[in-house]
């Protein structure tokens, strides 16, 4: 009996919580761990997930980084804030890293490099992105967000679709607010990184923000951006869970993840990268930190799970 104990505590502590879910027969044990996976999968629609056996403080946190489901859903979640979402991705990274599960850690970074430009306009905004509090300015008279087909416009064709869709999703029912979440709010993200730091044609989009905290603000979109062009991101398309089959090794992640440093040591904000934070790819808690103008660093959730499923098991 204590060497099975042992063997699924030992579970829990490498946060092995899908394997640890499907052995025990304790159901309080098995919805802990069913909560603790959807952490780890970064499933952020199910966050909110009711799960008693979870302590109220792992719920309230993680709470802070689920994907409200409709557009009048309280709390707001990670579109009042997404830097416990960052947290959260940076925790989940560095377990898939110690795990050697290369491919879904590679996933995570790849979904980090998709909203940072958001984490960057948050201290602007006021939220994280929210569609149903975007400021009027970035439809004031002049301005081509959200206008299809607009030649002068630096977006793609997909960049204006998203725009256009985000200043009216709000009003949409349940549904589509939740497939505009699927496919078109990374896109927005995107794109307001262009606004504010890539565009040649700049119209009247970005002059809500006053021409200094803007200048700022370039800095930081622009180091968002090109984060979702390095070496590291790019090793998305060479895992199975991109278009090709080859799953990246560790000494591989970490030649990526230098060139990755060196390109984006073009400013301040990009040399955040070069610092040793102690993560297993150094500096990158620095760099979102720098990124968002306040401190990120990984959060300590899925531990907290794991350390109260390890609990559970040792008093059952």
């Amino acid at each position: 009996m204590d060497s099975t104990r042992d063997l699924l505590v030992a579970l829990a502590r490498r946060y092995a919580f899908s394997d640890l879910g499907a052995l025990t027969s304790d159901p309080v044990v098995a919805e802990v761990c069913e909560f603790g996976h959807r952490l780890l999968s970064l499933d952020a629609e199910d966050f909110a997930a009711e799960a008693r056996g979870v302590p109220a403080d792992l719920r309230r946190r993680a709470r802070a980084c689920h994907m409200p489901q409709t557009p009048r859903e309280q709390p707001r979640g990670a579109l009042e804030s997404l830097r416990p979402a960052y947290g959260l991705l940076l925790e989940v990274i560095a377990v898939r890293w110690h795990r050697r599960e290369l491919s879904p850690m590679i996933a995570a970074v790849h979904i980090a490099g998709e909203y940072l430009p958001l984490l960057a306009f948050e201290p602007h905004l006021g939220h994280a992105g929210d569609p149903a509090r975007w400021p009027e300015g970035l439809s004031a008279p002049g301005s081509r967000f959200g206008v299809i087909g607009d030649r002068e416009c630096d977006h793609t064709k997909s960049e204006q679709s998203a725009t256009n869709r985000t200043l009216r999703v709000a009003a949409e029912p349940a549904e589509g607010w939740r497939a505009y979440f699927d496919r078109q709010h990374s896109q927005v993200a995107g794109a307001l990184g262009v606004c504010v730091s890539a565009c040649r044609n700049p119209c009247t989009a970005m002059d809500w923000i006053e021409p200094e905290p803007r200048a700022d603000l370039q800095t930081r979109a622009r180091t968002a951006l090109a984060f979702g062009e390095t070496p590291l991101v790019r090793l998305r398309h060479a895992a199975p869970v991109g278009h090709g089959f080859g799953v990246p090794s560790p000494e591989e992640v970490l030649d990526a993840w230098e060139r990755s440093r060196a390109a984006l040591d073009k400013n301040p904000v990009g040399t955040a990268a070069l610092k040793d934070d102690g993560f297993p790819l150094p500096g990158l808690p620095s760099l979102f930190s720098a990124i968002a103008e306040a401190d990120i660093q990984p959060a300590t959730l899925l531990n907290g799970v794991s350390e109260h499923i390890a609990a559970l098991l040792e008093r059952g």
